[in-house]
């Protein structure tokens, strides 16, 4: 097989040991005899994917007992309707930092007030907004932890006087989180614990049926933790790679050296962005993501930009194409993303300097 070095935002990298154990259990799952994806998802063999899955959750991110660990389908696009309809009552609080933030806010608005405490909107959501307000009379205070589209990241959690509710798609299991100050902590698997086609929910359980209107059945968190995740039948393989990912997550030593990893990768490649001619980072620098890293050719070299496409192509890089609304390169760098593979897309960059120098 070709040997490609994968930017791609998501879906995305995965390690290549739980992409081999997939594979195995495509064909022989537990020794039943029986593809995964065929198997029963009430068998004793299934149920025992699902305990050891959230087991991973709660042991990694040291989960608290008071919270639940969901696994649904729907992403993270769903859980903007969904957190809304569970826990806004009168008016929920948002922080504007980007696109999927902005999905969040439009979904919200349809079952109550939104107040925006602050945006990033001037600059194109190329920084993380500071020093604002969170309304103490809100139900709860959103925030979107990493955005892939202009590469920003709030690499801290927050102390807010209501419950934090936060998208964590494209930054979860990257850097350890201390989830009790989180109301409830979502996201869409597809970048560093899974394929696409499974979401996780990590909810705090006080929070839940308060809430006026009603809860159609699949859309109420409560009928997901009474039936385990398994109210409908949940997205089996996704959930499956998944438990393979967090198994390999916890052999190379838990979050805090999936951080370590993650800071030396990005280090490695903001330095270059720093130090070539030919490129500019645009997200602020105190903000600059470890999980997708956002740059531009410089102005002077503008009309060089499908060149370095076609020589990062030649060089077997997949992926590094920014996101359509805003153009431009976009090296997405998980937890799976080995640093050889930085190295890679650092060498070309430099290669290129040479070839227009």
């Amino acid at each position: 097989m070709k040997k490609v070095h994968n930017f791609n935002a998501g879906p995305c990298i995965l390690p290549q040991e739980a992409i081999d154990a997939s594979i195995e259990a495509l064909k022989d799952f537990a020794g039943t005899g029986m593809s995964v994806i065929t198997v029963s998802h009430r068998s004793k063999e299934w149920e025992a994917i699902m305990d050891e899955c959230r087991s991973l959750w709660r042991e990694l991110l040291d989960i608290p007992e008071d919270y639940e660990v969901l696994f649904l389908g729907g992403g993270a696009s769903t859980q903007f309707l969904m957190v809304a309809m569970n826990l806004l009552e009168t008016k929920a609080a948002y922080l504007e930092t980007g696109v999927w933030a902005k999905k969040a806010i439009k979904e919200a608005k349809a079952f109550g007030e939104v107040e925006i405490v602050a945006s990033s909107a001037d600059k194109t959501f190329n920084y993380i907004p500071k020093d604002f307000t969170i309304p103490a009379d809100a139900d709860y205070f959103h925030i979107t932890t990493n955005n892939t589209i202009y590469g920003t990241e709030l690499h801290e959690d927050l102390d807010s006087p209501i419950p934090v509710v936060a998208d964590m798609s494209s930054d979860i299991m990257s850097r350890p989180v201390d989830v009790k100050k989180y109301g409830i902590i979502y996201g869409g698997a597809q970048k560093n614990v899974g394929p696409g086609g499974v979401t996780f929910v990590i909810v705090r359980k006080d929070l839940l049926g308060k809430v006026s209107r009603h809860l159609p059945s699949m859309i109420d968190y409560n009928t997901h933790i009474k039936d385990g995740s398994m109210f409908n039948t949940p997205p089996v393989f996704p959930v499956y790679v998944m438990n393979e990912t967090l198994k390999w997550v916890k052999r190379n030593g838990g979050v805090a050296a999936m951080q370590k990893r993650n800071q030396e990768k990005a280090a490695i490649l903001y330095d270059e962005i720093d130090r070539n001619k030919m490129f500019v980072g645009t997200a602020a620098k105190e903000d600059r993501s470890l999980m997708n890293v956002c740059f531009v050719m410089a102005e002077e070299y503008k009309d060089k930009e499908a060149d370095f496409m076609a020589l990062a192509k030649e060089r077997n890089m997949v992926g590094i194409k920014g996101h359509r609304s805003v153009g431009g390169f976009r090296a997405s760098i998980y937890n799976a993303m080995p640093k050889e593979s930085v190295q890679a897309l650092v060498d070309c960059m430099q290669e290129f300097e040479k070839l227009n120098a």
